[in-house]
């Protein structure tokens, strides 16, 4: 297998991988395709499905309303994958969504098109679902998985 660094895949790569999550169940921390994932476990599961990783997964609140929280599943991303401007957001990028201005970023999609996304629905499963006003205005973060830029500097910084 090659090193995470020498690895490059394209969007349509991470889009297809995505969409085979479609229908599966939700199931807090759970990252298991066709069994149950939950919004991390979406993208923990595409991501590992090209860049395969152990890292363990600290536990976490499911709950959006952790107010004055720190910004862990944000830092979380930073990590592995490349911070971008919101505006320069594109298909197959992940976003962090936030219930409130004061809150943390709690909630992660994969941007399918530029009015559609998807994510681990609570109480329900991985769907499509259309980028409205108000999930709009709750988009915080966005990252983009290495692809080829997985060849360049580990550093990553976060973008609001």
């Amino acid at each position: 297998m090659k090193a995470r660094s020498e690895i490059a895949i394209g969007v349509e790569d991470i889009l297809s991988e995505a969409l085979s999550w479609e229908g599966t169940p939700y199931r807090h921390q759970a990252s298991c395709k066709g069994f149950g994932c939950d919004c991390l476990g979406l993208v923990r599961g595409v991501y590992s499905a090209f860049w395969p990783n152990d890292t363990p997964i600290p536990t976490y609140n499911p709950g959006w309303a952790d107010a004055g929280g720190t910004e862990t599943l944000a830092e979380g991303a930073a990590r592995y994958l490349v911070s971008k401007r919101l505006e320069d957001r594109s298909p197959g990028d992940v976003l962090l969504f936030r219930y409130r201005s004061e809150f943390p970023a709690k909630h992660a999609g994969i941007l399918l098109t530029g009015n559609q996304f998807l994510h681990a629905h609570h109480n329900s499963a991985v769907c499509r679902a259309s980028l409205s006003d108000w999930w709009e205005r709750r988009i915080a973060y966005a990252f983009a998985f290495p692809l080829s830029l997985a060849r360049q500097t580990n550093k990553r910084e976060i973008h609001p």
